[in-house]
């Protein structure tokens, strides 16, 4: 909680900056919320900054087949043409992901941990991988961001078997390690997608 007060106090002015361009863009709320599942199968209502058009929920109208088969595989897109200009770079930045640390001072999330998942997300795991992921609180980063996120999916079963080594080994010195490693991972990101 402690560092979730001391990351909102230095991220203040580009919230600011970045709530500006978000309504400068697109009519609409400035944060999305989602619904999500957390530790121990509590749901939990998940806050990021807007990186889509208004109504991109709306899976069937925004996306066609072949986007629709894509996304129903890993949850996520590639070139997902919901997105926005100012929403590409929030989500190359992982800067769309500060409104949670709201849900840290709430008691969802924590800083470190798996990320957290949609019900439908869930189905994929099967009932004792269920239990092991949903014993850990879910994070605002974490092992398999950090260690994984270009090459590890849930395609090829790897993403999930490092969500769930992340929820069987948390402690202390891995949090601290993922820590330490998050800032190189948000850079990979932004250099490799320029």
């Amino acid at each position: 909680m402690a560092g979730s007060v001391l990351l909102m106090a230095v991220s203040a002015p580009a919230v600011l900056t970045a709530a500006a361009a978000i309504k400068a863009e697109t009519p609409g709320s400035v944060i999305f919320v989602h619904d999500r599942i957390g530790e121990n199968g509590k749901k939990i209502r998940v806050y990021k900054f807007r990186s889509m058009h208004s109504g991109a929920e709306n899976l069937e109208a925004s996306l066609n087949d072949d986007q629709l088969e894509a996304f129903y595989r890993e949850y996520k897109l590639k070139d997902d043409p919901r997105v926005t200009k100012s929403g590409r770079f929030l989500r190359r930045s992982y800067f769309d992901e500060i409104p949670q640390l709201i849900n840290i001072l709430k008691g969802d999330m924590s800083l470190v941990g798996p990320r957290p998942v949609t019900e439908e997300e869930l189905e994929l795991y099967s009932d004792e991988e269920r239990t092991r992921l949903l014993s850990a609180r879910p994070g605002l980063t974490g092992y398999w961001q950090v260690f994984g996120k270009k090459r590890a999916t849930y395609q090829n079963g790897e993403r999930i078997r490092m969500e769930l080594f992340y929820a069987d080994h948390a402690s202390v010195i891995l949090d601290a390690i993922i820590l330490m490693f998050t800032p190189a991972a948000v850079l990979d990101s932004l250099i490799k997608r320029r």
